[in-house]
């Protein structure tokens, strides 16, 4: 959109566009005053009726739109009167938001007749309006004297192929597309192009041709756009379309005929419009989606279908014919399991399908809003290597066009008949035809055109091409054909020649192009391997042809290009093609790292500058091959370099950075900087400027100047008006001025991230011009950089600049460009929304006066068209800019008359030698390393190469030291003996050989940590291998063994079982405990938040009285008195509401009169249960109960309940074994320990009398299996061995003949083990032997000669020993013998365990095939089901509809009733009115019964209706015959004139029961039509529910054989039941029989139960006939309380009725009464303007007191101030004394003392000293004073501060201020 509007658009486009009916007529008058040689020119004719139709006068309503004709223009309007009906449409879109402000989802009904007073004329077919005044011109200041065709377009150059569709083909030699502004018309043959510039400036969103390529249309964009219909070829425009979309169109299609056109609106509003466009109507209208769409088409078969396509969504859409009119109905695509896609084309098919393209590049056929099938070429390859962009059905054929530049042709009738073959929705297909296009192709659009008869097809290129193709396929086709060829995408850069006219442009097509724009032509161009980011040409000083362009790239590589004519070189055979120019590769160097993206030649030539966002700029110098100089780093990525002009002195630099840094710096010399090392120049000098945001501050003063100027004003008028009333002699009050609450003003704001700098320039040296983005756009900055030539950290600085130009528009629309014309009397600006500004500068200077007056013109794409550069040419003839939208337009200066003379563009010439020269290096990797790095790169192989040097020559010397050592050592060992070294002599340093051991160890732990990895990788390993085998066993098996016998018990070896199937049975419990512990504790937690605000409200209440201590009581009395009428209200309104509770829970607790015992319901229903009917499953009328229906998922749980049933036997089983376990560890222990003790007590026995010891049991290596996988170092280096061992052995056998030694040595090492325990256990054996008779020994030498005491002790110890002996042998048995009991008890019991496993694993087994048997089932049985619940929803509702039908008949039923009842009183009324023998009696009646035609009319019509019923016909024919007879009589009486002798009163009165009667018949009519539509429609409805019911029983019914067929092959499964012989009671002759299939097992429970039941229910039958005598009595008793209850309340009602009569003389409601109290809101309101007056005249109070201590304060300040400036004065004056002493004294004062004294070097050393502190204090007070005296305000900030911190300058004592001198000491002479 432009910034401000044209003149055009201000005047005349208005008035033109704004009321297209009366523009019709204007524009047509002046179109035939203006062109009188036309024919068939009128204006149409004036619009009727301004609501009839809102597309004429005013834009089309949102909401609903109505129009007077049918829909669709072709059909003719119906005759007859109709009602209007304008009905809004309910479109089926489910993910519209529905919270927008006007309701898009309205359609326009159609009226289907016209009113014969209001017809509305048509615009003629001959009608056209004036180009001249509907496009939009440029915008010029009023009075600035800038002419108005200032520029004026010469040729465009680009082409927007980005655009999804943007070829438009009217015949075979001319095309149009879309440039920015403009539609560009191009001959082919010529190449000469013409132009539509668009009505509003805003943009154009499409352009589509009609089918008969007669029109086109042009889709705007902008504030409410216009759709403007062309006529071709005279482009004249013939029609205008308004209000169809907010903001933009996007699309449009005319449907077959050309009848309708339907538009897609942009954001936000995507609404779809369908036009009947030769009248400028609105036919229908609807909300499209909520997102982007790409596209609308109408069906070509079909005009009433259209499909829309975009974001994720695709559309189909219908206009369906109702009794309220045409309505537009959309239904969204469903993706079902396909993914969700960005639909770009499709095509309708004649059936109604339709296919489209997915973004994979498969198609998908849509049928009925789903995806029938997606097609594929074979090997599931996709159709397209990418999205597929444009489906055309041509000639029953199916094209497909796509992004990877293809053009493949489909078998449509195989495409149409498609179907899914498998579960993947997938169908493969080869294309029967295909065209590659070409390399780096990507199709978007084609268009079909007839070229001599002969088909071709014209395609847009997305990568900047346009496309002759013939897809004939066959043996003449042509190959493609391109036609033209432009940038892809945006324009990077551009430059012009500044020797000629040409110019150069890049974009990141990789594409650098050169342009002849005086004969608009393309000259050359070159690719590369990146994009073009930047560019510049080279100026004259630089090179002389002016053939030099420097070109930067994204990858960081600048391209040195020359551009010359090649018919100048010399030529030489076999050279054709040689075209206008060629561009030739120079020189090619990569300084940067990332994109190139400014370049700039010094003034003198002498310097290139390039800038990159990698935050460097470069500097080279230019010669015939540049030369890199350095490099520098700047704050941030550069945006633009500029180099100072020839005025200015110095040459200087000026570097833009994108984050608001500005640089200036000098241009480097190549002489002085050192590159030997690195080329980063650091010691250039920088002026750095960062740019603080001061537009906040800008609009605050405006704000505060704004306001001053109100109130000046205000204050003026009051004056005026006092001076009139003293004027008048009135006396004039002096009222004080109410204080007018302002609003606050506007806080200052800076963004937080920097506004980007756009663009900017010098205007004097040191100062510069800048342009920004962001928040502060709106103004041009005039900066100037620091004089101060310490620079701070650029990062810290906060640089204003010292001038602000506001700029009209743009706080929105940033100027981005900014360029001069040579002259620099033009400063051309470019817009961000693609507007060129044009300002006249009369001194050459900026200023706020010199840029008021501009000329502005949309040009580039309102929305993505950024201008990206503006070029003037070198003679200011032409001006060129390219945008963002790809577009190039070139223009004239002034107008093109003034251009007298030919001019033509000359191609430089080529340099000499240029054929000879090889071709330059280029740099194609986009990861090379740029200048910088090769330099650092080469620089540090030079410094490897120079350590490497190094260490070799130490290490020859290293070499030769250690030949002479070996020497030494050989020498020493060639002396003798008692000469030589020792080893420990030659160390001449111990510390040497601690050093190499410590070297040692590090180089341990290295390669430690160097095989950590490799011994980590193995512990995982291990982990993995444990986690997998072992961590998922919870039980592995163990096998515990008798001790005395072989009887043994084994765990089950178990898998952990999965936490689902635990979890599902052990939520219920765990649940329950956790609920009840939160709740306990949410419980706590309230009561704790409840006791809290308890205490802080105590507390406030405590710190209210503490602050209402100083008030008066009146208020704590005022809130008492509140608080009591409150809660005197309160406790009324608490019984009201208690009484009404209990009053509703009577009502509630009464039973209904169908009401049931639940006691009762429960009984009845637990009978129905267990009333023992045992049906066999294999009946054939069997069906399972509801609650015995078993599905998938409760088998499932059935069989996980089982599963973990077994799971938790099998773990407590294990849990006994392994207890059973460790109790046989305790008893070895046990028995350890008593061996123990035996063999100490036997110790003492003779070995005659020794018992032998019981053997230790030894446990098993399968009781303790997980020993098996502890291990140690030491196991594994056993492990480690026995490896070896084996493999060693191994290789032995192989090389042995046989393997017979290899058993033998495994025979004998088992032998050898076995003899080595058994001498293990012997040598045991004999040592304790040994160890007791060496003790015997030496008891027998001890004592030898026992005394008879001692034997009789000795005899007793032995009895003693025997009886411990003999206890300790029989405890060991016991142990043993209770633990081979506990486990054979065990052993028992799991064997048991094992039984009821064997019999849970055949059930398991059972279900298990039950679960599939279900599995199988279930989807067929899911399907059935939905399909008997859908049934029984449409059932249930078809019922209500029903219900209300029923209920609105009775209704209408009972309204006849009272109307015949009515009719009947008014019969009744007139025979009374008449009397007894009236004369005129028999005339009255007919009087009476007389109709108007009319009505007659209506009787005979409902009397022809069909569905009426008896009553109503004959009721119609008994009038009819009335009616007949009347009239026979009016031919004989004039029933219009009373009759002589006739009461007049009468008569009268018989002519208003006439007029009575009529009304009644004619409402009797209506709802007697109204009631046999409404039976009509119930006998519809009811014919619908009987089909619906009978459809629901098929469906039950199969459902039901289906469950019986699921149950038959459930009962086909055999199920193992475990019987004993006892239990069998089914003989066959006294035998048990063979085969069992005719037996049933049934439990004897249940067969016991049944029997004794029968005896249980007759004498239930008798109980319950006793409980119902005694009910009816009670009922009978309760029926008579009823009757005198309610007799009783009836005399109480009327009792009280009376009292309150007689109380208050009416009724009143007493609740009301009780429950009214004071206004509690008003009396707080009170209480609270209380206390806030109190509260404030306290702060009042304390505001007072602190400004009398600040007071105090700051003259408490001023007497420092004064006492140290006195101090200063007193120094100054003895420092004056001190120099004029020392001036006195004579220079040869000292000569007596020649030689240095100690004193006098110390005295003269303490002078220095004290005078530098001297200096020193001086100095401080300086700057206190200075700080003191100053008036800025800082002192008052510090007076503040000082205050809030209660630090104040004040003297520490008195003294302190009496004597300065002894804080600051004076030298006195």
């Amino acid at each position: 959109m432009s910034t401000a509007p044209s003149p055009a658009l201000r005047t005349t486009a208005p008035r033109v566009l704004s009321a297209p009916r009366s523009r019709c007529l204007e524009t047509g008058n002046a179109a035939l005053d203006a062109a009188p040689d036309k024919e068939d020119m009128s204006s149409p004719n004036e619009q009727e009726g301004a609501d009839e139709k809102p597309a004429e006068g005013t834009p089309a309503d949102h909401s609903s739109v109505q129009e007077s004709e049918t829909g669709l223009p072709k059909e003719s309007p119906a005759g007859g009167e109709q009602e209007e009906d304008v009905e809004q449409v309910e479109t089926d879109t489910e993910s519209i938001a529905d919270d927008l402000e006007e309701q898009d989802n309205t359609q326009v009904s159609l009226k289907e007749g016209k009113s014969p007073e209001k017809e509305e004329k048509k615009i003629s077919e001959t009608f056209f309006y004036s180009y001249e005044d509907i496009y939009s011109r440029p915008f010029v200041t009023e009075d600035s004297g800038i002419p108005i065709n200032l520029l004026t377009l010469k040729y465009s150059f680009g082409y927007d192929c980005i655009r999804s569709v943007n070829l438009m083909v009217m015949d075979s030699q001319s095309l149009l597309y879309v440039a920015g502004n403009q539609v560009v018309i191009l001959d082919l043959k010529t190449k000469s192009q013409s132009y539509l510039r668009s009505s509003s400036g805003g943009g154009i969103g499409f352009i589509v041709a009609h089918p008969t390529r007669q029109y086109f249309a042009v889709g705007e964009k902008g504030e409410e756009p216009n759709l403007i219909i062309y006529d071709y070829p005279s482009l004249k425009p013939y029609r205008i379309l308004q209000g169809g979309t907010k903001k933009g169109y996007v699309f449009g299609d005319f449907n077959h005929t050309g009848t309708l056109l339907a538009s897609i609106g942009s954001s936000p509003d995507y609404m779809l419009t369908i036009w009947d466009w030769k009248q400028e109507k609105i036919v229908l209208r609807s909300k499209a989606f909520s997102q982007d769409v790409y596209r609308v088409t109408f069906s070509p078969d079909n005009e009433e279908q259209l499909t829309t396509a975009g974001v994720g969504h695709i559309r189909f859409w219908k206009m369906a014919h109702t009794f309220t009119g045409l309505k537009l109905q959309g239904a969204l695509g469903r993706f079902g399991k396909t993914a969700v896609t960005d639909i770009i084309g499709y095509v309708e098919l004649p059936d109604g399908k339709v296919i489209s393209g997915a973004e994979w590049g498969n198609l998908l056929l849509w049928e009925g809003g789903l995806i029938k099938v997606e097609l594929c070429r074979a090997g599931h390859k996709p159709c397209h290597n990418g999205p597929v962009s444009h489906i055309v059905l041509d000639e029953g054929e199916l094209v497909t066009v796509g992004k990877d530049g293809f053009i493949r042709v489909w078998n449509f009738e195989a495409i149409d008949t498609a179907d899914s073959v498998d579960e993947t929705g997938l169908l493969e297909m080869e294309p029967m035809n295909e065209l590659r296009v070409g390399r780096n192709v990507s199709l978007s659009f084609m268009s079909k055109i007839h070229d001599c008869g002969q088909p071709f097809w014209y395609a847009q290129d997305a990568n900047g091409r346009i496309w002759k193709l013939d897809l004939t396929f066959s043996n003449v086709t042509h190959d493609p054909e391109c036609l033209c060829t432009f940038h892809s995408g945006r324009i990077e850069a551009m430059s012009v020649s500044p020797m000629t006219y040409l110019m150069a442009t890049t974009a990141l097509d990789r594409s650098v192009r050169i342009y002849d724009f005086i004969s608009n032509s393309q000259q050359s161009e070159i690719k590369f391997k990146q994009g073009g980011t930047a560019l510049a040409w080279a100026p004259h000083v630089v090179n002389p042809n002016g053939s030099v362009i420097a070109v930067g790239f994204e990858d960081g590589v600048v391209r040195i290009i020359e551009v010359y004519d090649p018919k100048e070189l010399p030529t030489f055979a076999g050279r054709a093609n040689i075209r206008n120019a060629e561009i030739n590769l120079k020189q090619a160097f990569k300084p940067h790292t990332t994109a190139v993206t400014a370049l700039a030649y010094e003034r003198n030539g002498d310097v290139l500058a390039t800038g990159s966002k990698d935050k460097t700029v470069f500097f080279f110098a230019v010669e015939d091959e540049y030369k890199p100089i350095g490099f520098i780093h700047v704050p941030g990525p550069v945006q633009a370099l500029q180099w100072s002009p020839p005025s200015h002195v110095a040459s200087m630099l000026l570097i833009l950075c994108e984050n608001g840094y500005v640089l200036q710096v000098p241009a480097p010399l190549p002489e002085k900087q050192d590159t030997a090392s690195t080329y980063h120049i650091k010691n250039l000098p920088t002026e750095y400027f960062h740019f603080y945001s001061i537009k906040s501050r800008i609009k605050l003063e405006e704000e505060i100047a704004l306001r001053e100027r109100k109130k000046q004003e205000k204050e003026k008028a009051k004056l005026e008006w006092i001076k009139q009333l003293q004027e008048m002699g009135k006396e004039v009050e002096e009222e004080e001025p109410e204080e007018e609450e302002e609003e606050p003003l506007p806080s200052i704001y800076i963004p937080e991230e920097p506004s980007p700098i756009l663009c900017g320039f010098y205007s004097a040296p040191g100062k510069f011009w800048l342009s920004l983005g962001g928040y502060d756009s709106g103004f041009l900055y005039h900066c100037a950089f620091s004089s101060n030539e310490h620079q701070e950290d650029p990062e810290n600085r906060q640089d204003e600049p010292f001038e602000v130009i506001p700029i009209e528009g743009t706080d929105d629309n940033p100027i981005h460009q900014i360029s001069f014309c040579n002259s620099r009397l033009l400063m051309f600006c470019g817009m961000q929304n693609g507007a060129l500004r044009v300002y006249p500068l009369q001194d050459k200077d900026l200023s706020v006066n010199t840029l008021k007056a501009y000329w502005s013109l949309s040009v580039h794409d309102n929305d993505y068209g950024q201008i990206r550069g503006i070029c003037c040419s070198y003679d200011d003839r032409f001006l060129i800019t390219c945008g963002g939208d790809g577009n190039i337009f070139t223009f004239n200066i002034l107008s093109p008359e003034d251009v007298h003379e030919e001019l033509k563009a000359k191609i430089p010439p080529p340099r000499r030698g240029l054929e000879k020269e090889k071709a330059a290096e280029d740099i194609e990797d986009p990861n090379a390393c740029n200048i910088e790095e090769v330099k650092q790169k080469r620089e540090y192989e030079r410094i490897m190469k120079e350590a490497e040097d190094k260490k070799s020559k130490k290490r020859e010397e290293l070499i030769a030291l250690r030949q002479q050592f070996l020497f030494l050592l050989q020498k020493n060992q060639e002396l003798p003996k008692h000469m030589r070294l020792q080893r420990e002599q030659y160390e001449m340093d111990r510390r040497v050989f601690e050093e190499l051991n410590m070297q040692t160890a590090q180089r341990i732990q290295l390669v430690e940590k160097e095989l950590a990895w490799e011994h980590e990788k193995h512990l995982i390993g291990l982990q993995k291998l444990q986690n997998w085998f072992r961590d998922s066993l919870e039980f592995d098996t163990v096998i515990v063994h008798a001790i005395q016998s072989n009887h043994q018990i084994s765990t089950y070896r178990l898998v952990a079982i999965s936490e689902k199937y635990y979890q599902d049975k052990e939520r219920p419990s765990w649940k329950k405990t956790v609920l009840k512990r939160a709740w306990k504790k949410k419980e706590k937690r309230e009561s704790i938040r409840d006791r809290k605000p308890r205490v802080v409200k105590r507390e406030a209440d405590k710190l209210k009285t503490k602050v209402r201590k100083p008030t008066t009581c009146f208020i704590e009395r005022k809130r008492e008195q509140i608080r009591r009428l409150v809660e005197k209200s309160d406790k009324e309104k608490a019984k009201i509401m208690k009484r009404k509770e209990e009053w509703e829970k009577l009502y509630k607790s009464k039973p209904s009169d169908d009401y049931e015992d639940p006691r009762d319901v429960q009984a009845i229903k637990e009978v129905q249960e267990n009333m023992g009917c045992y049906k066999l499953k294999t009946a054939t009328d069997y069906r399972v109960p509801q609650e015995k229906y078993m599905n998938t998922e409760k088998k499932t749980m059935q069989l996980a309940s089982l599963e973990v049933l077994i799971y938790k036997k099998k773990v407590n089983m294990n849990k006994q074994i392994m207890s059973l376990r460790d109790f046989k560890v305790s008893i070895i222990e046990e028995i350890r320990c008593l061996l123990q003790e035996l063999k100490s007590v036997q110790a003492a026995l003779d070995i005659s009398e020794r018992l032998p010891l019981p053997l230790i049991p030894q446990l098993h290596p399968d009781e303790v299996p997980e020993k098996r996988f502890e291990y140690d170092r030491d196991i594994l280096l056993k492990f480690k061995e026995e490896q070896a061992a084996k493999a060693k052995l191994q290789e032995q056998l192989e090389e042995s003949p046989s393997s017979g030694a290899f058993r033998y040595s495994l025979k004998s090492s088992d032998k050898e083990t076995g003899s080595l325990q058994q001498t293990a256990s012997s040598d045991g054996m004999k040592r304790s032997s040994s160890v007791v008779i060496e003790q015997q020994k030496i008891f027998v030498i001890e004592k030898a000669e026992p005394t008879e005491m001692e034997l009789e002790i000795l005899k007793r110890e032995k009895i003693k020993n025997l009886y411990l002996q003999e206890t300790l042998i029989n405890k060991i048995n016991e142990l043993v013998t209770n633990f081979d009991a506990e486990l054979r008890f065990l052993r028992h019991k799991k064997l048991q365990l094992d039984v009821q496993m064997k019999y849970a694993d055949l059930n398991y087994i059972t279900w298990f095939e039950e679960l599939l048997i279900l599995k199988n089932a279930e989807k067929n049985e899911n399907l059935l089901q939905g399909h008997v619940n859908t049934l029984q929803s449409e059932q249930e509702a078809m019922q209500s509809k029903l219900n209300s039908y029923l209920a609105r008949m009775e209704d209408k039923k009972s309204e006849i009733v009272k109307l015949q009842e009515c009719e009947k009183a008014l019969y009744a009324s007139f025979q009374a009115s008449l009397g007894e023998n009236n004369e005129f009696a028999h005339f009255l009646t007919k009087v009476l019964k007389k109709k108007f035609n009319c009505v007659k009319k209506k009787v005979e019509r409902e009397t022809d209706e069909k569905d009426e019923s008896e009553e109503e016909s004959d009721e119609e024919s008994s009038s009819e015959s009335d009616e007949e007879d009347s009239g026979s009589e009016d031919e004989i009486f004039d029933i219009s004139v009373c009759p002589e002798n006739c009461d007049k009163a009468l008569f009268q009165n018989t002519i208003q029961l006439r007029e009575k009667l009529l009304d009644i018949k004619d409402a009797l009519i209506r709802e007697k039509k109204v009631a046999a539509k409404l039976r009509k429609e119930y006998n519809v409805l009811f014919e619908k529910a009987k089909s619906i019911e009978a459809s629901l029983n098929t469906a039950e019914k199969e459902l039901d054989i289906f469950q019986w067929k699921k149950q038959q092959k459930l009962n086909d499964l055999y199920v193992v039941v475990p019987l004993k012989l006892h239990q069998v009671e089914y003989f066959f002759n006294g035998e048990i029989p063979r085969d069992f299939s005719q037996a049933l097992v049934f439990t004897n429970q249940s067969l016991e139960y049944l029997q004794k039941r029968i005896v249980d229910l007759h004498h239930e039958k008798i109980m319950q006939r006793e409980i119902y005598k005694k009910a009816q009595k009670q009922y009978k008793q309760l029926v008579r309380d009823k009757k005198e209850m309610e007799i009783t309340i009836q005399r109480l009602e009327e009792k009280c009725s009376q009292l309150m009569m007689l109380k208050f003389g009416r009724v009143v409601d007493f609740e009301a009464v009780q429950a009214r109290s004071v206004n509690i809101r008003l009396e707080e309101l009170e209480l609270q303007i209380m206390e806030k007056e109190y509260e404030h005249s306290q702060e009042i109070k304390e505001c007072a007191k602190r400004i009398l201590d600040l007071e105090q304060k700051l003259m408490m300040l001023t007497k420092e101030n004064t006492r140290k400036a006195r101090q200063l004065n007193q120094f100054c004056l003895e420092k004056q004394q001190l120099e004029t002493k020392l001036d006195s004294l004579k220079d040869d004062w000292g000569v007596e003392f020649q030689g240095p004294r100690t004193a006098d070097m110390k005295e003269k050393a303490r002078m220095e000293s004290q005078l530098k502190r001297l200096a020193h204090d001086e100095a401080i007070l300086r700057e206190e004073i200075n700080f003191l005296s100053r008036k800025d305000g800082h002192l008052i900030e510090q007076l503040s501060l000082l205050t809030r911190n209660n630090q104040f300058l004040q003297p520490s004592s008195p003294q302190d201020l009496e004597a300065p001198d002894q804080i600051f000491p004076v030298l006195k002479p």
